[in-house]
């Protein structure tokens, strides 16, 4: 079985610690940042980066749906880790600055991937799907920071 990345990035007209800080906010601003493809949101402890422990499902196609129970904690600074108790995913965003006032997320998911057929499938696909999906909740990240 192999691993399997999907990787996305965008320049926000915004600092980093502000959109470092509305990524972290997964009491309030998270949620709002998520696409359709997100469902049955709850924050069962923490809400603000490190120490959090977020649900949620996320329909990454019609027939697939991943039921993630996520720990966040904080390695670095600029630095947000997901990982899926539920999985083998891990999602780190990483908000570094990019002059003018503006900033660089990057979004890192990986998971091990099935062996076989499936597996080939798998690794063809999911990563251009998941990249579709981190692509629209950084552009509505963007569009909450740059307002």
């Amino acid at each position: 079985m192999a691993q399997v990345e999907a990787t996305t990035e965008r320049i926000i007209a915004a600092d980093a610690e502000t959109v470092f800080d509305t990524l972290a906010d997964y009491s309030g601003t998270r949620e709002k940042l998520l696409p359709a493809h997100f469902s049955e949101y709850e924050v069962r402890e923490g809400g603000d980066g490190e120490g959090t422990l977020v649900h949620w499902k996320l329909q990454a196609t019609s027939k697939r749906v991943r039921d993630c129970l996520l720990e966040v904690t904080e390695p670095t600074d600029g630095q947000l880790v997901e990982k899926d108790r539920n999985s083998s995913m891990v999602t780190t965003w990483t908000v570094t600055p990019a002059g003018d006032g503006s900033s660089k997320a990057v979004v890192a998911s990986v998971w091990t991937g099935a062996g076989g057929i499936g597996g080939f499938f798998e690794r063809a696909f999911a990563p251009k799907g998941l990249a579709r999906i981190h692509d629209e909740l950084l552009a509505n990240l963007a569009h909450e920071v740059e307002k």
